[in-house]
């Protein structure tokens, strides 16, 4: 497990890079450096998938997912959302982690909250890492990219 860390905080580390540069496009190489991280979403049959990290890798720091008509998003990844609505599934630890393919604990994470709405209005959201806490940004087509994730956790069809 902790070798799955490394990369993964490499990445939020490297949020906080591009945090202070967010008008760039995640997936778009800066000056011919290496691409930023950002958020991405994708489906799966049912199930939304909305994850902070690198793009096209599986360099991953936060997975939300969901499926249509739940009032929650399942949360995966070393770092959590800075919210008192985090609330753990379970007092043990869940079989697989699709991060990491490993023990993690689940955490679900109301639609509604405050860091998911905060996220898709203002691009802002404060998660825990072991480091502290740091800020996670979207730039504006990704907020539209969370908007789309929540309506369609919300809506009660796929």
């Amino acid at each position: 497990m902790r070798k799955s860390l490394f990369p993964i905080l490499a990445a939020v580390g490297l949020a906080a890079v591009a945090a202070h540069a967010a008008t760039h496009a995640p997936s778009a190489p800066r000056g011919g450096t290496e691409p930023a991280a950002g958020w991405h979403m994708l489906r799966e049959g049912v199930m939304a998938k909305l994850a902070y990290g690198l793009p096209d890798s599986d360099q991953l720091a936060l997975m939300l997912t969901c499926a249509p008509g739940e009032n929650s998003a399942v949360v995966y990844g070393d770092v959590q959302p800075r919210s008192a609505g985090l609330v753990l599934a379970s007092h043990g630890p869940q079989p697989i982690d699709p991060l990491s393919n490993g023990e993690a604990f689940e955490a679900r994470l109301p639609l509604g909250d405050a860091a998911l709405t905060g996220l898709a209005r203002g691009g802002r959201m404060t998660v825990q890492t072991e480091a502290g806490d740091r800020q996670l940004t979207a730039t504006r087509a990704e907020r539209r990219l969370v908007q789309g994730f929540l309506s369609y956790c919300a809506s009660g069809h796929a």
